[in-house]
C-alpha cells in the first residue's frame, strides 16, 4: 500500500513502521542482536533522479553488547551493526514500495537472495562528537544518491548514504557509508 503525501511536502510520502517487512529483514541477525525495533521511511523523490532523498528514522534497544564487556558508550562497531540494519531495511522497503529506481528490475526474492552475498560497504566514515551510552537511542539513515555502473566484476548499484545517531534531540554522530550492490541480470 503506498503512502499518502506528508502534508509538509506534497511530493513526499510516509511510510510508518512495517513490523513484518523489518522482522523479515533481521532474520539474517542473531536473536540478541536485532537491535532496529521500529521505523518510519519518507521519500521526496528518487535519489537516482537528483535532488531526490529517502530517509528511515529507527529507534533502537541495546540491551547488551553481542561481542564485548560493557564499554559503558555506544561504539564504532555497534553504529556499524546499527547501519546496517537501518540500510537493509530501507533498502528492502525502497523495493517493496517501489520509490528506488534502481531496483526497477529487482523482485523481493531478489533482495532476499541477494541480502547477505551481495551488499558491500566501500567506503565507511564515522565521527563521535559526543558520548552516548547507546541503549535506547534513535538513528537516522538517508539514501542520497543512487546509481547503477559497470564495475570490474559486472553491473552495480552504488548507493551514498548519511546517518545519524543521538539519545537527545542533537545527533551524538555521524556518518558516510557508499555501498555497492551487485546486480545481476534480476529474475523479475
Amino acid at each position: 500500500m503506498r503512502a499518502e503525501p506528508r502534508p509538509d511536502d506534497e511530493n513526499a510520502a510516509a511510510f510508518p513502521h512495517d513490523k513484518v517487512l523489518l522482522d523479515q529483514v533481521l532474520e539474517v541477525y542473531k536473536p540478541h542482536c536485532r537491535y532496529l525495533e521500529t521505523t518510519s521511511v519518507t521519500v521526496t523523490g528518487d535519489p537516482g533522479e537528483g535532488e531526490g532523498r529517502i530517509s528511515l528514522r529507527g529507534a533502537f534497544r541495546i540491551g547488551e553488547s553481542c561481542y564485548i564487556d560493557d564499554t559503558g558508550h555506544f561504539n564504532s562497531v555497534e553504529f556499524n551493526i546499527c547501519f546496517n540494519q537501518m540500510i537493509y531495511f530501507i533498502m528492502a522497503k525502497s523495493l517493496k514500495e517501489r520509490v528506488l529506481r534502481v531496483f526497477d528490475q529487482w523482485s523481493m526474492d531478489d533482495y532476499w537472495t541477494r541480502q547477505l552475498p551481495d551488499m558491500f560497504i566501500v567506503d565507511f566514515q564515522s565521527s563521535f562528537r559526543q558520548a552516548m551510552r547507546g541503549r535506547r537511542f534513535w538513528g537516522e539513515l538517508d539514501i542520497v544518491r543512487a546509481t547503477r555502473r559497470d564495475g570490474g566484476n559486472g553491473p552495480l548499484i552504488i548507493l551514498s548514504t548519511l546517518c545519524r545517531f543521538g539519545e537527545g534531540e542533537k545527533a551524538a554522530c555521524h556518518g558516510t557509508v557508499r555501498l555497492a550492490l551487485r546486480n545481476p541480470e534480476a529474475t523479475g
